[in-house]
């Protein structure tokens, strides 16, 4: 997978995400964007709780990915991140654009409609951490659950710049600590 591709994705999920909870809310709810994209709750108090939220929740998942039954499980974002060889940056530019992309989709939109735990099962499902075929796979997404739950819960509380950071802060945490375990292994490998 080339990096342009990659690059591509992550400006589809930026950019083209939103675009249906965007349109649908201001031409069906009468929503203006500055209202969709809440402007004026853009403040550093909520972006703040996110981002630490996020933050103590990553690392909270790293430990709990750590216990014997997950070596059984094949993490797919794990082996996709570490097939890519993605750096520090590239890390950043998609963990900004799945926090920014997907919270305005899901919160701003489908939470709006479907409510927190619809919203959340749905999310946690089509991110392919529920599975049938799969059960051990579906532990994966009781470790996420809580997470989005909160952050969803969070959306109505602190407002989409909560969400947005907070899934953004363990979306880098956990793309980094990926990363940097895929460096130091191939580093004492040699």
């Amino acid at each position: 997978m080339s990096k342009r591709y990659i690059y591509l994705m992550g400006l589809i999920t930026l950019l083209a995400f939103p675009l249906p909870s965007m349109l649908w809310m201001h031409y069906f709810e009468g929503m203006d964007y500055a209202d969709f994209f809440q402007v004026k709750n853009f403040k550093s108090i909520p972006i703040l709780y996110g981002l630490e939220f996020g933050i103590v929740y990553a690392y909270i998942a790293i430990l709990l990915l750590k216990a014997p039954i997950f070596d059984r499980i094949p993490l797919k974002f794990e082996h996709a991140i570490k097939a890519m060889n993605l750096n520090y940056i590239d890390g950043f530019f998609l963990s900004l654009c799945a926090g920014v992309g997907e919270e305005i989709l899901f919160r701003s939109g489908m939470q709006y409609y479907a409510g927190i735990w619809i919203t959340s099962l749905f999310f946690i499902a089509i991110h392919g951490y529920f599975s049938i075929k799969k059960p051990l796979m579906s532990l994966y997404g009781m470790v996420v659950l809580p997470f989005i739950l909160i952050i969803s819960i969070g959306f109505n509380h602190f407002g989409l710049w909560f969400s947005i950071s907070a899934h953004f802060a363990y979306d880098i945490v956990l793309m980094y600590a990926i990363i940097s375990d895929k460096s130091s292994s191939s580093t004492n490998n040699r």
